[in-house]
């Protein structure tokens, strides 16, 4: 089969794209071998005669409303067998259900008043029945596939005007029966909206529950993988109940609207229970006060194993709900608690989170859904052989149970590309015309959406109504209270004198996880015999910090200081620019006792490949920390620290910054936008300027390498400075 193109015809009303197609129809024998009996399938080419057909394709790409509805019916004599599919998933985006059924049962159903050409020209019984075939198939589509366009409480116009058609034109045929079916279903049915089993208002909940911040010790007594199941099974339920129409750009996009706040609601309840799922885990490691560091670094690595399991059942909504919880400010900001998190764990988080990664527009994650979209498990590899192993046997275990599954998208990817589709192509092209090569493009989305709600029917999942109450019964955190709860926790995690076990965890690789701002010092496990740099020998430093910023989850480092005390500081440290030094109320470090030359602050998320943490001992570190470590004022192993400051601010308000020798201008300015809490569009309104002196600077070029072109014998101090 071979296609060509054939053009555009253009009609009143209508603009179409030809494509010729050319196929082999037949394949004979010759009049020899015929005469010898052969049969054309079973004889060399040059003894056969081949019979080829060209026909026309013709593929509606603009028109009214009049003449969308006409080619419903016209389509499959067109060969664009794909129109019906397109037209119903998409046609909410500029007609309303009553507008298309008016049109196509009164123009084109209506035979005696008919003014359509096609119909006009009937004079016999078998013409009139190939129309009425016709309706009667794209009808039986419209209710197959978008039955839910005929919900309309309380009085269902649109399918009484349906059920009227078909009592006069289609009377005792299976169609009737079905249509009177579906109105005496959503009649019996009370105007609900979608529960998802997400909401926690008191009204989900039995007679005398109150919503509660859960005990560490319920929550402990659920199992991994049936947490990870409950969710599946939860979000099974709302994924499937999803009608594609309401992912629409032209739809999805008015939700803001006041007069929209109903708009979408099987979208809504989706993004609900995504953001149910979030709150859960920040309000489990966050909620409970009295928790001990250990214990809370147990309840994260609970949550990893959880976020996996939901990885082996495909169900990528909740995966990336923990995996956001994970990273949102208030928990990435515990680095004492992270230290204490297992390296193996640590390592199945990384490779988790990888798959969310934004890199080339979710490139990895889209891959991986496609992928996985129909296939009956997941396919899981792991860079790490212990976790790799696990994976395995708990795979191993589905299949041996020969229990299938299907796959639960994250939907936030495909309302974006539907938003930027929409966003992208015109409603209208010249003449007023409806745009139908836009809801083509948009189709392709919506048939991704569609395959996958088919493959969740796969699923065979029970619910557990024990979770499902513990679930509906949490009580969420506001940011600003799990952000003071965050705050708290490191408070006392500083304050704490740890114990060797818990001293050991924290020299394990940490890589790219802490991309907070609180830099932590871990006391050490003997004080040394001299006494502590900037303090008496009575006194202790062991919960010296340097006071918070703004965090980016996409840093692999940040260190800050800032200038002054800041009120949400629990700790009211201060900064002494005349001393250079960073006080606390139990002590100070002062860089007089530091060597400049090995750094005086080290962060444990400064990017290092050792994440280890050295001590305050005059710049001496732990015996396993590897003797190159990304820090301030030097140059070592290809990356270095460096401090940026906005220019008319004072020198010592700056943001500290990872950079490594591949790093080039843009790449720095906009991580140095972001950590200023500045726009990081901006960059090209920027130059990043090195101080080399009080009277002499030096300017990079816009695409310079900068680790390779500062002046590495003076300060790295640098200025952002706007462009004149």
């Amino acid at each position: 089969t071979t296609f060509q193109d054939g053009g555009e015809e253009v009609e009143d009303g209508a603009v179409y794209n030809v494509t010729l197609k050319k196929v082999q129809i037949q394949q004979a024998a010759n009049k020899g071998a015929r005469w010898l009996g052969g049969e054309g399938d079973q004889l060399p080419p040059e003894h056969t005669v081949r019979q080829y057909e060209t026909s026309k394709i013709r593929a509606i790409k603009a028109g009214t409303l009049e003449k969308l509805v006409e080619n419903l019916l016209t389509a499959f004599g067109d060969a664009d067998f794909s129109y019906i599919s397109i037209f119903l998933a998409t046609y909410r985006a500029f007609a309303s259900p009553r507008a298309v059924l008016e049109l196509l049962l009164d123009r084109f159903g209506n035979l005696e008043t008919s003014s359509h050409g096609e119909v006009a020209n009937l004079n016999s019984l078998e013409s009139e029945m190939v129309l009425r075939v016709e309706i009667a198939s794209v009808l039986r589509a419209w209710l197959d596939q978008c039955s839910e366009d005929f919900r309309e409480p309380p009085d269902y116009m649109c399918l009484l005007k349906l059920l009227d058609y078909l009592k006069n034109n289609m009377p005792n045929s299976d169609m009737e029966s079905r249509v009177q079916n579906l109105l005496k279903q959503f009649q019996n049915q009370e105007v609900e909206a979608v529960d998802g089993f997400c909401s926690t208002s008191s009204s989900d909940l039995v007679d005398g529950e109150e919503l509660e911040i859960c005990s560490p010790e319920e929550f402990s007594s659920f199992q991994d993988h049936v947490v990870a199941e409950q969710l599946t099974y939860m979000d099974v339920m709302l994924f499937r109940r999803v009608v594609p129409y309401h992912c629409l750009g032209s739809i999805w996009s008015q939700r803001d609207k006041k007069e929209n706040k109903n708009l979408a609601p099987t979208v809504r309840a989706t993004i609900t229970q995504f953001n149910a799922v979030t709150k859960c885990v920040i309000s489990t490691i966050l909620g409970t006060r009295e928790l001990k560091i250990q214990q809370r670094a147990k309840i994260i690595e609970k949550w990893i194993h959880i976020a996996h399991e939901c990885r082996i059942l495909k169900n990528f909504s909740s995966l990336r709900a923990i995996i956001s919880a994970l990273q949102s400010n208030s928990i990435y900001r515990l680095k004492t608690t992270w230290m204490c998190v297992s390296k193996d764990i640590l390592l199945m988080y990384e490779e988790l989170s990888e798959i969310f990664s934004d890199h080339d527009n979710y490139l990895t994650s889209r891959e991986l859904l496609m992928k996985e979209a129909t296939s009956k498990f997941a396919n899981l590899d792991s860079s790490e052989k212990e976790n790799q192993k696990k994976s395995q046997k708990r795979l191993q275990l589905q299949k041996n149970k020969g229990v299938m599954q299907g796959t639960v998208p994250y939907l936030g990817t495909f309302l974006t590309d539907l938003i930027m589709l929409d966003t992208a192509l015109q409603d209208y092209v010249e003449g007023g015309l409806i745009n139908f090569e836009k809801r083509r493009r948009e189709f392709e989305v919506i048939a991704q959406i569609k395959l996958l709600q088919s493959s969740c029917n796969s699923y065979c999942l029970i619910p557990d109504q024990k979770f499902i109450q513990w679930f509906r019964r949490q009580r969420h955190l506001t940011e600003e209270e799990s952000y003071k709860l965050s705050r708290e926790a490191e408070t006392a995690a500083d304050t704490n004198i740890l114990s060797p076990k818990s001293q050991k965890s924290m020299v394990k690789r940490i890589s790219t996880l802490f991309l907070g701002t609180d830099v932590f010092t871990p006391p050490k496990e003997q004080p040394p015999k001299s006494s502590p740099v900037g303090g008496s020998s009575g006194e202790s430093t062991d919960s010296a910090s340097v006071s918070s910023c703004e965090f980016n989850h996409s840093e692999t480092e940040d260190v800050c200081v800032t200038p002054v005390s800041s009120p949400e500081d629990p700790l009211k440290k201060g900064y002494d620019s005349d001393k250079g030094s960073i006080s606390s109320d139990k002590g100070s470090i002062s860089n007089k006792g530091l060597d400049s030359s090995k750094g005086s602050i080290f962060d444990p998320g400064s990017g290092s490949d050792s994440g280890s943490i050295p001590t305050r001992d005059s710049g001496s570190v732990l015996s396993s920390v590897p003797k190159v470590l990304p820090v301030y004022n030097r140059q070592s192993g290809g990356s270095c620290i460096i401090r940026v400051s906005m220019d008319g601010l004072h020198a010592s308000v700056y943001k500290s910054i990872l950079i490594t020798n591949q790093d080039r201008i843009p790449d720095v300015t906009q991580r140095a936008l972001l950590k200023h809490n500045l726009e990081p569009d901006a960059v090209e309104d920027y130059e990043l300027v090195q101080v080399i002196s009080e009277d002499k600077e030096l300017v990079f070029p816009r695409d310079a390498n900068v680790f390779y072109g500062m002046n590495s014998h003076v300060n790295f101090d640098f200025i952002l400075r706007k462009k004149a």
